[in-house]
Formats: C-alpha cells, sequence, structure tokens
C-alpha cells in the first residue's frame, strides 16, 4: 500500500503540532514509518488519504464498541449539535445519562462527568484522598491513568521506596506520595502496605490492563487486592476507562465478581466524544463540590453532544446485551486463529485475551505484568505490524496496547486478517 499524501500530511503536522500528533502513539515511533491519515470510517473500516481501506483493530482505542459512523449515535449528535453545542449550564440529557449508567453499573450511586479519562483518573485520587484524609496511593508498574503528574511515575529503588518521576516536568514531591507495585504480585503491595501502615488512601488498577497488551488480572491477586483495601480502610479504585461497558454492561467489575470503591470512565461512555466519568457510592461521592469539600470543575463537563453521544451508545448497548458474547465469540475466533498462523510457522508468541481485548506479544515466557510484556520481541512487532499493514490491516502501533474489537467486524474480516498473518508470517522468523 502506498502512504505518500499521509507522508506529506504528516511533515506538515510537524512544522505545527508537537510531533505532528495529539497523541504520543499516533506517531508510529514504536514501530517506525509514517502514520496513516484518517479520511473517514464506517463500520469495521478505515479510509485513508491515500485511498487505502483499512480493517481497524484499535476502534479509536475503544470507544467505537459498534463500529465506526454507528447511525443512532451520529443522529443524536447532530440533533443536538442543531440547539446547541455548550451552554456551561445545566441540561436534562446529564441526569439521563447518569441515570442510565448508574443503573448499569454496579455498586454506585451517583457519578460526575468529566472531558477525559485523564481529569476522571485525577479526580477520583482526589476524592480518595479527601474522603479518607490519606495522601498516597498505589498504582501497578505498566498500568497507565492519564497523563496527571501522580500517574506518570516508573520504580524507584526496590519495591517499598517512593516512586519517582517517569517524564520531565513531575516533581519529586508530587512522586513521593505515588507507591509503584507489580501487577498481578500481591506480595509486593504487601510489601507497600507495611512500609506505609495507615498512610495509603487508595489503590487504582486497570481491573483488565489493557496498555501492556492486554493483561489478565488472576483471580487470587484482584480478589486479594479487593480483602486488602478493606481490611486497611483504602479505597480501591477501579481505572474503566478501557473496560467499563466494553468487558460487559457492568464492566469489569460485574465481569471479575469485584465491588471497587471508586470507578473511572470514558471511552464507550462517550460514544466515541470526548468524555469521561468517575462514580462512586454515595457516601463517597457526597464528598465532592458543591455538596462536599473536594472541590472539581469543568466548563465543558457534561456538554450536550459529548452526552447525546454517550446517551445513544449505552441505550444501545442495554437493548443489546448479546453484544457482549458476539465480542467475545469473534475475539475468540481471531485468538485461534492468529496462534494457529504463529505457531505453525514456529513463531514464539502469547495472546492474551478477555472479552474483545487481546494482544500479541513475541515472546516464550507467559506475560501476566509490564516486566513480563517488555520482554517480547519488539523488532519481530515491527515486521508484524508493518506487514499486516500492507495487508490492510489496522492493528495499534505499540507492543504495549490491547487491541479493542467492534461488532461490525464480520468473520470474513476476521478470516482476512487471519490470511494476511499467514502471508506475512515466513518474514517474522
Amino acid at each position: 500500500m502506498k502512504y505518500q499524501r499521509s507522508s506529506v500530511l504528516f511533515k506538515e503536522a510537524q512544522r505545527y503540532i508537537p510531533g505532528g500528533v495529539n497523541s504520543p502513539v499516533r506517531a508510529f515511533k514504536a514501530v517506525g514509518g509514517t502514520p496513516v491519515f484518517v479520511k473517514e470510517a464506517k463500520g469495521a473500516y478505515l479510509y485513508d488519504e491515500d485511498g487505502n481501506t483499512l480493517i481497524d483493530y484499535i476502534s479509536s482505542w475503544g470507544p467505537l464498541i459498534l463500529g465506526h459512523a454507528y447511525e443512532p449515535v451520529i443522529e443524536a449528535v447532530i440533533d443536538k449539535a442543531r440547539k446547541g453545542t455548550s451552554f456551561g449550564m445545566p441540561t436534562e440529557i446529564e441526569t439521563e445519562l447518569a441515570k442510565l449508567a448508574v443503573s448499569m453499573v454496579p455498586n454506585i450511586d451517583k457519578i460526575r462527568f468529566v472531558n477525559s479519562g485523564t481529569e476522571a483518573c485525577m479526580s477520583a485520587i482526589r476524592l480518595a484522598r479527601g474522603f479518607t484524609g490519606k495522601d498516597k496511593i498505589i498504582k501497578f508498574a505498566g498500568c497507565y491513568h492519564g497523563h496527571a503528574d501522580a500517574f506518570l511515575i516508573q520504580a524507584g529503588s526496590g519495591a517499598v521506596t517512593f516512586g519517582s518521576p517517569n517524564s520531565p516536568g513531575v516533581t519529586e514531591g508530587t512522586a513521593k506520595d505515588t507507591l509503584l507495585a507489580t501487577y498481578n504480585d500481591l506480595d509486593s503491595v504487601d510489601a507497600l502496605l507495611k512500609a506505609n501502615k495507615g498512610d495509603i488512601a487508595a489503590v487504582i488498577i486497570e481491573p483488565v490492563a489493557g496498555n501492556m497488551g492486554c493483561i489478565i488480572p488472576e483471580d487470587s491477586f484482584i480478589h486479594g487486592l479487593r480483602e486488602r483495601c478493606t481490611s486497611e480502610n483504602i479505597l480501591l479504585v477501579f481505572d474503566e476507562v478501557m473496560t467499563g461497558f466494553r468487558l460487559g454492561a457492568g464492566g469489569a467489575q460485574e465481569v471479575l465478581g469485584i465491588k471497587a470503591d471508586l470507578v473511572t470512565f470514558g471511552k464507550v461512555i462517550g460514544g466515541g466524544l470526548p468524555v469521561g466519568a468517575f462514580a462512586a457510592r454515595k457516601e463517597i461521592m457526597d464528598h465532592l463540590a458543591p455538596d462536599g469539600p473536594v472541590y472539581q470543575a469543568g466548563t465543558l463537563s457534561g456538554n450536550p453532544l459529548a452526552m447525546s453521544a454517550g446517551l445513544a451508545m449505552l441505550k444501545a448497548l442495554d437493548k443489546q446485551p448479546e453484544v457482549f458474547q458476539s465480542l467475545e465469540k469473534k475475539t475468540r475466533y481471531l485468538h485461534e486463529g492468529l496462534k494457529k498462523v504463529l505457531t505453525d510457522h514456529g513463531i514464539p508468541h502469547q495472546i492474551n485475551r478477555f472479552g474483545s481485548m487481546i494482544s500479541v506479544h513475541f515472546t516464550k515466557e507467559p506475560v501476566t505484568d509490564f516486566e513480563s510484556a517488555a520482554k517480547g520481541n519488539n523488532e519481530t512487532f515491527k515486521k508484524y505490524f508493518h506487514g499486516m499493514l500492507d495487508q490492510g490491516i489496522y492493528l495499534p502501533p505499540s507492543a504495549f496496547e490491547s487491541y479493542f474489537l467492534n461488532d461490525a467486524l464480520s468473520y470474513e474480516d476476521i478470516d482476512k486478517t487471519i490470511e494476511a498473518l499467514q502471508t506475512i508470517a515466513p518474514e517474522l522468523k
């Protein structure tokens, strides 16, 4: 496939936008080459500026669970836009979406809408600190909760040390209140709890991780985490920006059978528009301004366009619970097909899958956390990514990102994807 127009557009973008992109993964730094510039999309397909048609496996990184340009969402946004795009005042549709979300998700009574997943996670942690009166939080290496300062932390010299900033611009003072644990490793959590007894406000986690590839929580780990948070009076925060309304109508809480104290949302809840949200039981949410002392605000929060898109999407999912089973079956079919091709060609690999999330890791060892994910052969991944792209398959341009299937994908599309891998497999050895 040719990407001459995309190349020209990328060079022009680099003159005016840092790196030529407004979110780093789009720049193809991890895989090399020129980013694909999209012109439009419909259903399971992307149509780029060079006239290529691509089968899409990122679904705008998760929100387009029913496919691109899903008609009820498009109609809802157009209808609402004709009446005004934003007022900075309350609207009825905010309550409609809040009421529906609360009815679908277990263990939440109230929800506050914001404009991004980063805002949602940042605000949830502030609320957790305000509610508990404690300062420190535990996060897990490889889990991404947005680009707020408190979350851009990497490991220190040991499991019980303070974190250190992972990005210039994050202060040591901010980093000292973020403690880093290892995903699927309760011992690392216990060490932090022991060393910081009575100081930890919250543990935040992607219940099914999607930012180091798809990583599935071990049952004993996720239940053990809930037990420890309960016994230590720590709030368990589920970052469901990716998993909320994707793994099931009630998200990961419902599927895993775990009740979180605070939950953050994004992606699907906005129907493809910029929306985030955080939610909890009444006694926690009542600490939020204007009812309580914990301040959070946003001029465009709950804007009617975003609310209309989210409401149309959640209504569709609420009425079609079979969508989640359909997506799980398609993802399993893809998994089995990719596995057979890679196995037949003797290519070391691991495939992780949960619901409609899946990732391929080119390594012999099981991938259960960030360290094991990082052992994947990145050179093989680059060949895999570009080989599949040349065959008309658009995958995440990073070995550390999950695929997100949408239900517009047909089995014929998946067969074409498996056939594409069959074509390029000899080049991956």
